[in-house]
């Protein structure tokens, strides 16, 4: 049991309508006593879970403020908490924390509060993850798969699996402690089955996790062509205002540049790049070799092609770059004007032709680009992987699931193969933080801000 007192502030800094300043630890109804007052109630009598009105003292000024009490174990910490709401100011709120520091308690580490959650069983290590995935949401989607983590599916599916180890490593154990029962041969036949299952489970969940890890850190799009293509043009269409500076002039775009729009819930990272060609031009040329990197770092490429000019040696440079990608989605722009091109000399069967000058077709390329990277099934799913930390633990799962398959199918010893399966059940447990160390655990709660 944790014995100190944590205080912090709860809000983000600056001037508002509210400031939030938290206590948690077995003293936080006992500091509130002394700096807190009602008229009509003690503060030592206070209902859990009403907001009181009184006055706050402290040693330079007074705030009237609400305060609200959390007994435990019914808090989010699971300890005695108590918050104190008062009017949004900076300076108001510091002194406040300055008052609670003087009367026996401690700035709160990032992350402390939740981090107690953890340690007294409110939440799995999974389940404190997604509070801060739902904190750093910048997109519906992104709330989604945090609050879908938060609520603890995730560790749901984790706790079903340990559950079918569990069945696997009871049937080994009755097995060998009955050898003149004979049934090591039709356990063995149980035993690959349920860690097939097994498998498969763990194979399902790992093929969500490109669309996970997409959704989660953001859509990278890539905007590439020729010099006048209409790639600025695109770009402000995409965005629905005027970021990129569109003239007539060659090499008017000459650095990267990164703008994110949201469709559809989902978060799309834009990146307007320089027009790839030749130039003398020294910063221009750096513009060129950064939207060459750039290719390789999308999501998906969005190849931009002017129909109102025949295909020119800068855009079959263009097309040598991108031959080996799968990633490409080909944008035949200026459909507005005469087509001069022939289509069958670009290799990509995924197209689509606008005009980015009228905003023509802009909605239906929002909506191919949506439908070329996700699949509905997938972002439906209850359970989606979005932590790097979750992938890398159930692919090495699925590894150790393979090796206790074998080790079932050939003629090895019971004991190995309980140790395999013991393995697989450590392995998934680091996910909740049932099997954990506590360099990750710090390491978790470490990217939590101040207050939570």
């Amino acid at each position: 049991m944790v014995e100190d007192t944590i205080c912090a502030i709860s809000t983000p800094m600056g001037v508002g309508g509210i400031s939030i300043v938290r206590m948690s630890g077995k003293d936080s109804l006992l500091l509130a006593e002394k700096i807190f007052r009602n008229s009509k109630t003690k503060v030592s009598d206070f209902e859990p879970r009403k907001l009181y009105l009184g006055t706050l003292q402290t040693e330079n000024f007074n705030e009237k403020c609400l305060m609200v009490y959390f007994k435990a174990p019914n808090s989010y910490t699971g300890e005695d908490m108590v918050e104190f709401q008062c009017h949004g100011g900076v300076k108001l709120a510091e002194g406040v924390l300055k008052e609670l520091v003087k009367n026996g308690a401690r700035i709160a580490d990032g992350g402390e509060f939740t981090k107690r959650a953890f340690l007294d069983g409110k939440l799995s290590l999974d389940e404190a993850e997604g509070v801060i995935d739902v904190i750093n949401s910048e997109s519906d989607s992104q709330i989604r798969a945090g609050y879908n983590l938060m609520q603890g599916k995730l560790k749901s599916k984790v706790s079903e699996v340990q559950g079918k180890l569990t069945d696997c490593l009871a049937k080994l154990e009755v097995s060998m402690d009955y050898p003149e029962e004979e049934l090591e041969e039709e356990t063995k036949i149980d035993i690959i089955k349920e860690l097939s299952d097994v498998k498969i489970e763990l194979e399902k969940l790992l093929s969500t996790s490109s669309t996970g890890l997409s959704i989660k850190n953001g859509t990278k799009l890539v905007i590439v062509g020729k010099t006048n293509v209409g790639k600025s043009s695109l770009m402000n269409a995409l965005l629905n205002y005027d970021r990129a500076i569109v003239t007539d002039i060659k090499g008017t775009t000459r650095d990267i540049l990164e703008e994110n729009f949201e469709y559809k819930g989902v978060k799309f990272i834009l990146t307007d790049t320089a027009g790839i060609r030749e130039s003398d031009d020294i910063v221009e040329n750096i513009g060129i070799n950064k939207a060459k990197k750039s290719i390789n770092d999308a999501d998906l490429i969005l190849f931009v092609v002017d129909t109102s000019e025949k295909l020119t040696k800068e855009d079959e440079e263009i097309l040598n770059l991108l031959k080996n990608k799968e990633n490409v989605l080909v944008i035949y722009n200026k459909i507005d004007l005469d087509c001069k091109i022939d289509k069958k000399d670009i290799p990509f069967k995924n197209i689509m032709e606008i005009s980015a000058k009228n905003e023509k077709n802009i909605l239906e390329l929002k909506e191919k680009i949506y439908d070329t990277i996700f699949d509905q099934n997938i972002m439906s799913a209850p359970i989606m992987l979005t932590n790097m930390r979750h992938i890398d633990i159930i692919s090495k799962s699925r590894d150790l699931t393979n090796i206790a398959i074998n080790t079932a199918k050939n003629d090895i010893n019971l004991d190995l193969l309980s140790i395999d399966i013991k393995n697989i059940w450590l392995k998934i447990g680091e996910i909740t933080g049932e099997t954990e160390v506590e360099e990750i655990i710090n390491t978790i709660f470490s990217k939590f801000c101040v207050g939570k």
